[in-house]
């Protein structure tokens, strides 16, 4: 069911006849991306800000209806900032760093997301996704003002591909009628279900986790609950297994509930029975609005490869994981920043064809990780045995007393960026004492330097970062530029610099990515050893 006052299913990109549709004989296009949610989206506005045309597709016109994803995590928004649209997501947002946990109607303990100081972006906001994605489609329509080759076509349903050597040929129906274009290369973003991976006849392999869970969003007032993440086990109210609060903008507030496996999906989403589970937990002198409410189930899947050819997949069409530690939406834009800047080398000339299997290597690697942090929140969360839930229970006992056991409970680790340890393109690291945190294939944590924040100066290039170190203002191998951000001292009023990238060391060198991880790192600069990280980095080696 779903409020319309808060539905957003604006028509962003309402459908708008093409000039692809009146051409004697198919256009070819660089990109072509299909989907126009978020992730598609985001990829199309990374490629357009690089100056490279991109064409999304989608059947629809605009934002989807519900909430869906609301927990955005620091990465996200600092990709989003890059990006130019993650200042308006943060103050729309909902900030949070708390969390706490409760056993029946005790608190078991609370843990804070964001411990230290000196990051631009909060450890999470909660942002429903219609406003995320129309954050995004609004920074679309300011670049391609300012020029940014970018064409969103709604109403435009891909109904077949077809693969050849060095391109893709797409068949597309619109309510004119049906027309054909070519792709250089074609990226799907059209979800979980993902129409193009059926195309292709390829599909996800993982688990489907046998439980249920009730989504309700409801608006309410005049609440004394903090604006922090409540999750309960076994909850007092007996409204559900599990349960887990928190707020929205709008004065909307999240509930799920764990309801079973074996249950009558159409009883469960009548109003009167989702009343009685929120009534149980809230109070009946709580007055609340329904807005939205929803059934879904675990799953944490993955494609075995991402990278088929001249296709490639990113979002929910590449992998799924269970929502507890919003780890869907946030790892689909982590999947954007990987591949955006490795297809604009490729379509540039700049690196060969090759360098897109890393975005297959590492952002599988990345999914791994979100789907073994996932099966373990969902293990914990719903035990499959008595014995597990026995074990489950007595961890719930033992941290409420002990802070040793709680790293053991597990309602669902939280979003954070992967480390690339080992990977092909990852660097040796040559800075010794250097923090373990900002080693190779690290993203870069962010720092104060008085006038601003470190990854706002880095941007979204390959960057020399030298701190108390000289190198060239600017490197250049093969065309490939690399800018130089010389900080010292003077420019680290907190020590948070120091502390996240010297360490032990005195001076560093730092080669970052455009996607703001560590490829390699020194004491000191070396042209040779820059020269070869940067070819490694850029799939040369």
């Amino acid at each position: 069911m779903l409020d319309d006052r808060y539905s957003l299913a604006f028509k962003l990109y309402p459908y708008e006849r093409s000039a692809d549709q009146d051409a004697e004989t198919p256009v070819r296009h660089p990109v072509v991306v299909m989907g126009g949610g978020p992730i598609g989206v985001a990829t199309a506005l990374d490629l357009g800000l690089q100056g490279i045309p991109v064409v999304v597709l989608d059947d629809h016109e605009g934002i989807g209806m519900g909430s869906r994803a609301i927990c955005f995590a620091k990465r996200t928004l600092e990709i989003a900032d890059r990006y130019g649209c993650g200042e308006p997501m943060l103050d729309k947002g909902v900030i949070w760093n708390l969390g706490k946990v409760f056993h029946d109607d005790r608190k078991v303990f609370e843990f804070n997301l964001l411990p230290e100081d000196g990051h631009k972006f909060p450890a999470f906001i909660n942002l429903q996704q219609p406003y995320f994605e129309k954050f995004i489609v609004d920074r679309v329509r300011e670049a391609q003002a300012a020029g940014a080759p970018i064409d969103l076509r709604g109403k435009n349903r891909v109904d077949s591909v077809e693969e050849k050597d060095d391109h893709v040929v797409l068949n597309i129906t619109t309510p004119e009628g049906p027309y054909t274009i070519m792709a250089d290369w074609l990226i799907g973003c059209d979800g979980a279900s993902s129409p193009l991976r059926g195309m292709l006849g390829l599909d996800f392999e993982g688990r489907v986790f046998e439980d249920s869970f009730l989504i309700a969003d409801i608006k309410m007032k005049n609440t004394t609950f903090p604006t922090e993440r409540w999750f309960w086990f076994e909850p007092w109210f007996k409204s559900g297994a599990s349960t887990l609060l928190h707020k929205q903008p709008d004065d909307v507030w999240r509930i799920d509930f764990q309801i079973g496996w074996d249950v009558d999906r159409k009883e469960e989403l009548k109003e009167e029975n989702i009343r009685k589970r929120i009534d149980a937990m809230l109070g009946d002198d709580v007055e609340y609005e329904m807005v939205w409410s929803s059934i879904y189930t675990f799953q944490c899947r993955r494609m075995k490869q991402f990278r088929h050819g001249r296709v490639l997949f990113a979002g929910d069409a590449a992998h799924q994981v269970s929502p507890f530690g919003a780890r869907g939406a946030n790892s689909g834009l982590q999947d954007v920043d990987n591949l955006g800047w490795k297809l604009g080398l490729v379509i540039e000339g700049k690196a060969p064809a090759s360098l897109l299997d890393s975005y297959d290597e590492e952002r599988r690697y990345g999914a791994d990780e979100n789907i073994l942090n996932s099966t373990r929140s969902t293990d914990f969360i719903t035990p499959k045995s008595k014995t597990s839930h026995m074990f489950r229970n007595a961890v719930l006992d033992l941290a409420e007393h002990y802070a040793f056991a709680r790293p053991l409970v597990n309602s669902g680790r939280l979003s954070v960026p992967c480390v690339y340890d080992g990977l092909s393109l990852t660097g040796k690291d040559a800075l010794v004492g250097g923090p373990a945190r900002t080693r190779p294939g690290s993203p870069c944590p962010d720092a104060p330097l008085g006038d601003g924040f470190l990854l706002g100066r880095l941007g979204g290039r390959f960057t020399l970062l030298t701190i108390n170190a000289e190198a060239p203002e600017e490197f250049v191998d093969d065309g490939i530029a690399v800018d130089r951000l010389a900080l010292s001292a003077g420019d680290d009023p907190t020590g948070a610099l120091a502390a996240r990238y010297l360490g032990q060391a005195t001076s560093a060198v730092y080669l970052i990515r455009p996607d703001q991880h560590v490829a390699a790192r020194w004491a000191t600069h070396d042209e040779a050893a820059l020269r070869a990280a940067l070819r490694k980095t850029c799939g040369k080696d």
